[in-house]
């Protein structure tokens, strides 16, 4: 019984390390947050924060290191915490650094901050739903004209073209060893674009026109109750002919500056900017079509959260290629 203790530890720790590393190793997100501590570290001074979902700690480590705060209050509600209270001890900042260990929904802090950071995104921005978290902080500890970071976000989508893919997961079956195994790709259809494909790389020449910002979200005035249920709509014209495999989405979000004057700091996902461990998430039509330079493809995207499983939604696409109308589910 001790030894399997002992693993199940171990995995734990395995775990962690590796989706740190995976976090600290993406420099466009973790040079972001740390841009945003440089660029405002004299507004900062003597300011009360709440890092939200600390992780390894690293921002508020940037807050202590970088600007000159009364106090960080580095929540994280899982077993990570142990380790952060070390690299805070490490880094000789447990003078100003204070890491709590709980749920936003449960933890509690000695007093009401002027800074709320946190790093909450997930795929196609809202999936696993920490943004709740982030909100429910807010009503619970934020002062009255405190600072949110990040301060807005927007989902952005765009038609794409994925050549490589399609025909990984569906030509593929056209012609195996010389043989029509065909009658499989409805099952691989269910299989493989029922839902989206994370971690995807779009090149800039597989955008079929100009991205376009389907959803935004004010941090200030967002309430948990919005989540349930967003859309937001498109309306495209294709700058380039081939063939519409589907929607590639990215987020971008903005921490707006406290100094007068002061350039926002914007960290964007999206195929057009530094690659980050997020890159894409790409929404595959169940068939391709041809197109070309001029059509216009409009329609709207619906997130619906799941009512059991909080973490997960449903992005329902409905989309009209000059004038024939198509709508797909994807379940993330």
């Amino acid at each position: 019984m001790l030894l399997k203790k002992r693993r199940t530890h171990g995995r734990m720790k395995s775990t962690l390390a590796k989706l740190h590393l995976e976090m600290l190793s993406d420099k466009s997100r973790t040079e972001a947050y740390r841009q945003v501590i440089v660029h405002n570290s004299a507004s900062l001074q003597s300011k009360v924060i709440m890092d939200l979902g600390c992780g390894t700690g690293i921002v508020s480590l940037f807050c202590a290191k970088l600007a000159q705060p009364t106090a960080v209050y580095a929540v994280e509600a899982s077993a990570m915490a142990e380790y952060t209270r070390e690299l805070v001890r490490q880094n000789t900042c447990e003078g100003v650094v204070t890491v709590l260990q709980g749920r936003a929904e449960e933890v509690q802090l000695p007093e009401q901050v002027d800074v709320l950071v946190s790093e909450w995104m997930g795929n196609c921005l809202l999936f696993e739903y920490m943004v709740e978290s982030v909100l429910l902080a807010r009503e619970r500890w934020l002062r009255e004209g405190g600072t949110m970071w990040p301060s807005s976000a927007s989902l952005t989508l765009v038609p794409c073209q994925a050549h490589s893919y399609y025909a990984e997961k569906m030509a593929f079956w056209e012609n195996t060893y010389g043989l029509d195994f065909t009658p499989l790709q409805s099952l691989a259809l269910q299989e493989f674009f029922a839902k989206p494909k994370f971690s995807h790389v779009t090149e800039r020449d597989d955008c079929l026109a100009s991205p376009h910002d389907v959803l935004g979200l004010d941090m200030y005035t967002l309430q948990v109750s919005d989540l349930e249920e967003m859309e937001g709509q498109f309306q495209f014209c294709l700058e380039r002919s081939g063939q519409f495999h589907g929607f590639t989405a990215w987020f971008s979000v903005v921490f707006k500056s406290l100094e007068e004057g002061g350039a926002p700091v914007e960290l964007n996902t999206g195929p057009n900017a530094e690659p980050t461990h997020w890159k894409q998430t790409l929404f595959m039509l169940d068939k391709p079509m041809v197109v070309h330079v001029g059509d216009r493809v409009q329609g709207s995207v619906i997130l619906r959260r799941n009512p059991v499983w909080r973490r997960h939604m449903t992005v329902t696409l409905h989309w009209d290629v000059s004038g024939s109308v198509h709508e797909a589910n994807k379940l993330i």
